[in-house]
């Protein structure tokens, strides 16, 4: 848990018990269900719950703003991102019935009141979203097409325009240039998240910006 005040000081005491309670409530549900590799549990803050919330350094939600999660898994980036922006509401969409479990039940534990969760094909949703989020799920050209009609060209009002937010690590450029093939007009930036963190683990991690 110091990781995470490490980097984000200014939690609320709701906030900070939320996130501490994080670490005993997936480690009991991956006793069950396994979400996490059983090496990464023990790295939980480091690797999953901060990883999530590189998303956080690049942009501030805006009161009422609408993410997708796609392919959650136990939760992530949607959880930690929903705890950090109570006034935002998340979607997490997986097809795996029992990775929703997991993250439905860790968000009823804590009592997050600004999160919803669908399972099955991310095809099959009706709502419209400010930002689409994805942590290492597929290549960035697939998520693309899966979902570009679900997002909100008309209302923009946060510091960045609505589009896609990727955790990736890697040579990313094969998917970039398939981006480039499906729409010309696509603009791709690139963040190394060793700019927002000093641990060894962000060396090789990077955000992605699709827009």
């Amino acid at each position: 848990m110091d990781i995470i005040k490490k980097y984000f000081p200014e939690l609320s005491p709701t906030q900070e018990k939320q996130f501490t309670a994080l670490k005993e409530l997936y480690a009991d549900w991956n006793s069950k269900i396994n979400v996490i590799s059983r090496k990464d549990i023990d790295s939980l803050y480091e690797k999953h719950v901060l990883h999530s919330l590189a998303i956080a350094k690049f942009i501030q939600f805006k009161p009422g703003t609408q993410v997708l999660d796609i392919g959650t898994g136990g939760g992530f980036p949607g959880v930690p991102l929903a705890i950090l922006f109570p006034e935002s509401s998340f979607t997490m969409v997986d097809s795996i019935a029992k990775k929703i479990k997991v993250a439905e039940g860790v968000a009823e534990a804590i009592g997050l009141t600004n999160t919803d969760f669908a399972i099955g094909r991310v095809e099959q949703l009706k709502e419209s979203f400010h930002f689409i989020t994805a942590r290492a799920v597929a290549p960035a050209d697939q998520l693309y097409r899966w979902t570009q009609h679900y997002l909100d060209a008309e209302e923009e009002f946060n510091s960045k325009i609505n589009g896609y937010i990727f955790l990736k690590g890697g040579d990313l450029k094969e998917e970039y240039k398939a981006l480039k093939q499906i729409n010309k007009k696509l603009v791709v930036e690139e963040v190394n998240l060793s700019n927002y963190f000093e641990e060894e683990f962000f060396e090789t991690k990077k955000l992605v910006y699709v827009f």
